[in-house]
């Protein structure tokens, strides 16, 4: 299974970013607006400058509890891990699992096409997993 087949599955397409200039507030906003965890920071809306998560909030509003008076850019991720399309879904799955990260910007010739985050993988897995058990269920009740 790839990354690919994960993203058409999902209910929505659409990624949404915000600018590195942009408010912590404005962020917050977004992130409550949409009912996301993470947000791909993009000054143009198709490449991925970095990734600013809830997480990465509540760190800064540890550390210096003026984060709400900064920018995107002060306290995003700037090294973001990425996937093309064609990555297969378990290499993502050990990736995601062993370096901690939740969401993961799908990224195909230079442009964001999307984005991944646990959560889809999960239901992925799961919806998978069912159609295996019903093809078996099916199988075993036509004996």
């Amino acid at each position: 299974m790839r990354i690919g087949d994960v993203l058409q599955a999902k209910a929505t397409h659409e990624v949404v970013t915000i600018g590195p200039d942009a408010g912590v507030r404005e962020l917050l906003a977004l992130l409550s607006e949409h009912n996301v965890g993470a947000v791909v920071v993009s000054s143009d809306g198709t490449t991925v400058d970095g990734i600013v998560s809830e997480r990465d909030v509540v760190r800064h509003l540890h550390a210096d509890g003026t984060v709400i008076n900064n920018t995107v850019g002060a306290i995003m991720t700037d090294v973001v891990e990425t996937c093309d399309e064609d990555a297969p879904v378990d290499v993502l799955m050990k990736v995601m699992t062993d370096r901690r990260i939740r969401h993961v910007p799908v990224v195909h010739d230079g442009a964001l096409v999307g984005i991944i985050s646990i959560g889809d993988v999960v239901k992925h897995r799961i919806d998978q997993l069912e159609f295996e058990r019903d093809q078996l269920d099916s199988y075993v009740h036509q004996i």
